[in-house]
């Protein structure tokens, strides 16, 4: 019987939200045991609060996307802090991160933000969820001048070795998604071979980032199954030394133990 962990999965966004209760019996069903649900901007906590606390296992992070940087206010950074302070069940801040592939109009303001939320995860000592596309090199450079120390995932990871291990070396796992299961993302693939196991945890992005195949499909929490057989395929350890060391990598990442599960 698997016992995954869905490091990142937004069960609030439409394509879910409505039939959120089902999704989720069907990744139970899967094997699914925990899944980590962050957020994307300020309007989406206080539902996620919510959906945390009608169901063990989901637990939830805190912060604003950087496609939402241009709606964000100022009084949202003042929320959140609010936020991690009234419910310290949060158990990370984001999803956060800088998107370089957006119009370059956008770049001051996802700056500005992200480096306002890294400040605010250091302040109360949680770890991160980042995101990143064309920004690896912006992102380590503003969690270095920081001293970012508490960790995190950088979700969505594809790239080369020394890209992953700039982000092990300041104590991030990186999340492994449906990306693997392409024949031409093979530089990735190349790189989650040789990877420490330590290093990695799962996650499927639902609805986004569908398994290959699934292209044009949403998808859901029930395929981290799918995106486990195909790490099984890259990796040499067997299943079961796989399965046990992604599930305390997840928990390690979000600084949860196992009296947090039911």
């Amino acid at each position: 019987m698997l016992r995954l962990f869905d490091s990142h999965c937004h069960l609030d966004l439409p394509e879910l939200a409505a039939d959120w209760h089902a999704h989720w019996a069907r990744a139970q069903a899967a094997g699914v045991a925990a899944c980590l649900v962050p957020a994307v901007s300020a309007a989406h906590w206080q539902g996620l609060l919510a959906l945390s606390q009608q169901q063990a296992n989901l637990f939830i992070a805190a912060g604003v996307h950087p496609w939402w940087a241009a709606q964000a206010k100022l009084d949202d950074l003042t929320s959140l802090e609010t936020m991690l302070h009234s419910h310290p069940q949060i158990c990370a801040v984001g999803e956060i991160g800088l998107d370089f592939a957006l119009e370059q109009s956008t770049f001051s303001a996802q700056q500005a933000l992200f480096s306002a939320q890294v400040t605010i995860a250091n302040r109360f000592s949680k770890p991160i969820i980042l995101h990143h596309r064309k920004s690896q090199p912006q992102l380590l450079a503003e969690l270095k001048r920081q001293q970012f120390s508490h960790g995190g995932i950088l979700h969505a990871f594809s790239g080369s070795y020394a890209q992953a291990t700039a982000f092990i070396d300041l104590g991030f796992k990186l999340g492994i998604g449906g990306t693997i299961s392409y024949e031409r993302a093979q530089k990735t693939r190349n790189t989650v071979q040789k990877l420490p196991l330590s290093a990695l945890v799962l996650e499927t992005d639902a609805p986004a980032m569908p398994l290959a195949g699934g292209q044009g499909q949403i998808n859901t929490p029930a395929h981290l199954a799918e995106v486990f057989a195909c790490l099984q395929t890259l990796r040499s350890e067997p299943s079961e030394q796989l399965q046990q060391a992604l599930w305390l990598n997840t928990l390690d990442a979000l600084k949860l133990n196992q009296t947090d599960l039911v």
